[in-house]
């Protein structure tokens, strides 16, 4: 079994603070919960395996069982006789953090994805929805409804969103780096990736370290995953994805009876 850390979503309590905290807040035994079920393959634990990972997180048996009942009853989490596994809801959300951690790359040849959001009369909800997809699909915005990013990514954007934008591929004007720099806040991304990576080294405790981890992941979502030529020198992604790594290695072996 894989373990992993909970990253926030819309709608739902953050117990962690966020991602540009260098020291974030101890988890609740919910988010403990969904931390571990975030990283089974696949997401389902057995009471009993639940009550022995989240003891050293410092939930006792009575926290956890009034947790998992109030998040079944939320929606959160199905039960089947002594199982628990996730909604079809953090199902999704567990794609996207796997992808976060493990993002699919192919060789950058120069090109860039572009999309123009051709949708008109849309309010307010719809089209925050619209740019938070765009944002999770790693896309940054131009300007009012031009979307793009390097096409460098392995993946293919959702069916749907043809009924509402143009996608094309192209190169744009300019120097490609120097366009990076604007569409993403390069350096601000990477002094956060380092605060992280120190943090995560100075805590020790069991619950301290799930939640620092829980931070790294809600980080490592927003990384842009640029190709190297467009990257500041010393780009930290790829040491903060080493040390969740790590980290979720020995949680594994944690699950498998060791220490954590």
């Amino acid at each position: 079994m894989n373990v992993s850390v909970e990253e926030g979503g819309p709608g739902e309590p953050d117990d962690s603070g966020g991602a540009g905290e260098a020291a974030p807040r101890p988890l609740s035994a919910r988010s403990v919960v969904l931390s571990l079920l975030l990283g089974a393959h696949p997401p389902e634990l057995a009471v009993k395996d639940l009550v022995r990972l989240v003891e050293p997180f410092g939930v006792g048996g009575s926290t956890l069982r009034a947790a998992l009942s109030r998040m079944v009853a939320a929606g959160d989490l199905r039960r089947t006789d002594a199982v628990y596994s996730l909604s079809d809801r953090l199902m999704a959300r567990q794609c996207r953090q796997d992808d976060a951690v493990r993002p699919g790359t192919r060789a950058w040849r120069g090109d860039w994805e572009m999309l123009l959001v051709t949708a008109t009369g849309r309010g307010p909800a719809e089209r925050a929805e619209l740019r938070a997809r765009l944002t999770a699909l790693r896309l940054a915005e131009l300007r009012e409804g031009v979307w793009l990013r390097p096409a460098n990514l392995d993946r293919a954007l959702p069916d749907d969103l043809a009924e509402i934008v143009q996608f094309w591929t192209a190169r744009p004007e300019g120097h490609p780096r120097e366009l990076a720099e604007r569409l993403w806040p390069l350096d601000d991304w990477a002094a956060t990736a380092r605060s992280l990576l120190a943090h995560v080294t100075d805590s020790h405790r069991p619950a301290d370290r799930l939640a620092a981890f829980a931070a790294v992941v809600r980080h490592l979502i927003t990384d842009p995953v640029l190709p190297p030529a467009l990257l500041p020198a010393d780009w930290p992604g790829e040491a903060l994805r080493a040390a969740y790594a790590g980290y979720r290695r020995r949680l594994t072996g944690a699950a498998g009876g060791g220490d954590a």
